[in-house]
């Protein structure tokens, strides 16, 4: 275990990678409809994907297993691959890609945009495996990947060369201007969103569906239907995650990472961007396991429906925990969310309107997993400007979708980047950060 705590920061996120792609693809072969895997896996390519496409119900419990297994392992693969960077983003690169490929990314779809960054750093002469996070966060448009490949223009399934050509132009399209939009896009949200990628992807693809369906009259399909989010396990999901994240733990205790360590970290001082440099291989572990265990326990705790897009999300919250997001500064977004969703309730039902906007509602409980990512706000101004802005969030979150038509996967993340255009000058101008309010504290002590 000291070999393992001592490991050089890449090397052990190499083999953290392999462990969870071994994990699902361990997961798929143990699911009860084995025998249909590799049936239900093509269902799962040769399907639209549009926001929220259950693979659940489109190809299976073992299928989906197996997509998620396989898209981890190339990724893990892509890592490997001598010179390759890894940093903070690695991690969220790479579980936010994997918790996808259970409603929206396949090992099919993602290929038209890995080719547009790889003529990227050809014309650029850069090197491909500086931009490894880049090739990944490029999937976040993979919905509308498929979605050329098997339908448009129209809304019958049938796939045709002329929707690969238009498939492979728009991945092309959107993987090679990505680099430029990825290094931009800080300096807009200033590092308080930590799904950067999400404003860049975002708004390519509100230009897209502008382009593709909205101009020229073409109907945009319609979203799959509330029925297919029903086929869920509680007990699947539950079993594997507890198992994976308990995993985690254990391996910590084990390196010598106690509770008192990571009480330490929960009450940082510091905005903590890099969890792994400031506490170790261990201390990264153990944040993926209690933290994981968090919002596994959550989702249970609000009656979440535990289909294939609420299991997908909870690794893609989890995406964050190596860029300084844990419980202690997570919790008050997500009493942000519980707070209006009691607020909303009561408001429709006085304005008499439709509330679909409960806390365990599929559309809130997705929009939650995404609004972690402002957990620099909590972290950096204090519990009641992350509760605000998780407030925001949730009053925003389900009304992005339609500038982008359901293909992207960031809508959660982009809408965080929305939040902060609006929230953040306020708070420079108008608010105190936690240390500045500390150093106002001591003078005002020090002037009695």
């Amino acid at each position: 275990m000291k070999k393992l705590r001592d490991m050089p920061q890449e090397r052990f996120m190499k083999l953290f990678f392999g462990f969870i792609t071994v994990c699902f693809l361990v997961g798929a072969v143990a699911m009860a409809d084995r025998a249909e895997m590799f049936q239900g896996l093509w269902k799962i390519l040769s399907s639209p994907a549009k926001v929220s496409t259950n693979y659940f119900y489109v190809g299976g419990y073992a299928a989906t297993f197996l997509n998620m297994g396989l898209v981890a392992l190339l990724a893990t693969a892509l890592y490997c691959v001598p010179g390759a960077v890894i940093n903070p983003g690695s991690t969220l690169a790479f579980l936010l890609t994997l918790g996808f490929s259970s409603w929206g990314i396949n090992v099919l779809n993602i290929w038209p945009t890995f080719l547009g960054v790889g003529l990227y750093c050809l014309v650029k002469k850069e090197k491909l495996t500086a931009h490894i996070n880049t090739l990944l966060f490029s999937t976040g448009i993979a919905p509308l990947i498929s979605e050329l490949l098997v339908r448009y223009p129209g809304t019958e399934v049938g796939s045709s060369l002329v929707g690969a050509a238009l498939a492979l132009a728009v991945g092309l399209a959107i993987g090679f201007f990505l680099p430029a939009g990825l290094q931009f896009s800080p300096k807009v949200h200033k590092g308080f969103d930590l799904y950067s990628a999400a404003l860049p992807i975002g708004m390519t693809a509100f230009f897209l569906q502008a382009l593709l369906y909205k101009t020229p009259g073409v109907a945009l399909p319609a979203a799959p239907g509330a029925e297919t989010l029903q086929v869920a396990s509680t007990e699947v999901v539950a079993v594997f995650c507890g198992v994976v994240f308990g995993l985690c733990v254990v391996l910590a205790l084990c390196m010598g990472f106690g509770p008192k360590q990571y009480w330490k970290l929960l009450t940082d001082p510091a905005q903590v961007t890099n969890i792994q440099a400031a506490y170790g291989n261990a201390g990264f572990l153990m944040n993926v396991g209690i933290y994981g265990l968090f919002i596994l326990g959550w989702y249970a705790l609000v009656g979440a429906s535990f289909n294939a897009v609420t299991f997908g999300i909870i690794f893609c919250m989890l995406a964050c925990c190596n860029s300084g997001s844990h419980p202690a500064n997570v919790w008050p977004i997500m009493a942000g969310y519980f707070l209006m969703s009691l607020v909303f309730g009561q408001v429709s039902q006085l304005a008499g309107g439709t509330f679909a906007g409960a806390i365990n509602a599929q559309a809130i409980c997705v929009g939650l997993c995404y609004a972690n990512g402002l957990s620099p706000i909590s972290d950096k101004y204090g519990w009641p400007y992350g509760l605000l802005a998780g407030s925001m969030h949730y009053v925003l979150v389900t009304s992005v979708p339609a500038l982008h038509g359901g293909y992207c996967l960031y809508n959660g993340g982009f809408t965080a980047a929305l939040i902060c255009l609006i929230l953040v000058p306020e708070l420079e101008r108008f608010g105190h950060t936690k240390e500045e309010r500390k150093l106002l504290r001591q003078a005002k002590a020090q002037s009695k």
